[in-house]
């Protein structure tokens, strides 16, 4: 029996060790912005609850295993764009990709981006891809171009995570009610309301901040929603306010489902001050020169 017993040990160590090393990841992404390149975080990635310095390979294990992936992005940011590419083709390499969603796609779109997508089964490459997937000139498609250009050719769905316009104006003239109590806090709506002053430069009038609120909270609660319904792993793309554990989606997750088991990546330019509170990780990156935003509301005031 003995003997039995050490043959079994001796032939499950063999299973191991014959198992087949996990593919090399892609290398990682060159800086493209021209600020922050002399910072010490930069490229740091930290797990937020321990503190732990992790390499991107490990990143990529730990967010591997989770159902749901809520990566972060400041929009104007070109190597946000590259990072979340270099991440989603990463992942695809660790375990079949579930979907994808995107903030930047609206309901209405869906339709154009099933239609590229079986066009492109066939092997019929569109003129422009942006115009097949009707894709709006408010998200430079010279920033999106690449990451969607990839996930529209694979096999998991493309799935939009907005409010159609339509849907906006009727939220903001006339706001719903939103169910839950994670989402409902009034810390939550208080931060939401001093983050939507400073994005519109401290000229957003009082009168319109109650129904700019609910567009925002309405946009996280679309999110959670399709997060929820999507195919597993799910993965989605948005602004680091609307994934943020503390103000964005995951309140909305925990509303609709308490034990929805997602994981938050925020990508942040380093130097910018980033707890546990908001995120799991955060990965620090350089940065586009600065803009001056707030002209152009200047302007039109």
């Amino acid at each position: 029996m003995k003997r039995l017993w050490i043959g079994l040990l001796l032939g499950l160590c063999g299973c191991q060790a014959s198992l087949p090393p996990l593919p090399p990841l892609p290398p990682l992404p060159q800086w493209q912005g021209s600020e922050r390149l002399d910072h010490p975080e930069l490229g740091v990635i930290l797990e937020l609850r321990s503190g732990r310095q992790l390499r991107a390979a490990e990143l990529v294990n730990e967010l591997a295993g989770a159902p749901r992936v809520l990566i972060g992005e400041q929009h104007d940011n070109p190597d946000h764009h590259a990072l979340q590419l270099w991440l989603l083709q990463a992942l695809e390499q660790r375990r079949d990709q579930g979907s994808l969603l995107l903030e930047m796609l609206e309901p209405s779109q869906q339709p154009a981006v099933t239609r590229t997508r079986q066009q492109l089964a066939a092997g019929s490459e569109p003129a422009s891809l942006a115009e097949s997937l009707a894709w709006q000139e408010g998200w430079p498609w010279a920033l999106y171009g690449d990451l969607v250009g990839h996930a529209v050719r694979k096999g998991y769905p493309l799935l939009a995570a907005n409010l159609d316009r339509q849907e906006v104006m009727g939220i903001f003239r006339s706001p719903p009610p939103l169910s839950g109590r994670a989402s409902n806090q009034s810390t939550v709506h208080q931060r939401l309301i001093e983050q939507l002053r400073e994005s519109h430069c401290g000229m957003l009038g009082d009168d319109r901040l109650p129904g700019m609120l609910a567009v925002q909270l309405q946009r996280d609660r679309r999110m959670a929603e399709v997060l929820l319904q999507a195919p597993q792993p799910a993965l989605l793309l948005a602004g680091n306010f609307h994934v943020r554990r503390d103000l964005g989606v995951p309140l909305h997750l925990q509303d609709l489902e308490r034990d929805a088991q997602e994981k938050v990546v925020l990508l942040i330019p380093a130097g910018q001050p980033v707890d546990a509170h908001m995120a799991d990780y955060v990965w620090f990156t350089a940065a586009p020169p600065e803009q001056d935003y707030c002209a152009r509301f200047r302007q039109r005031g």
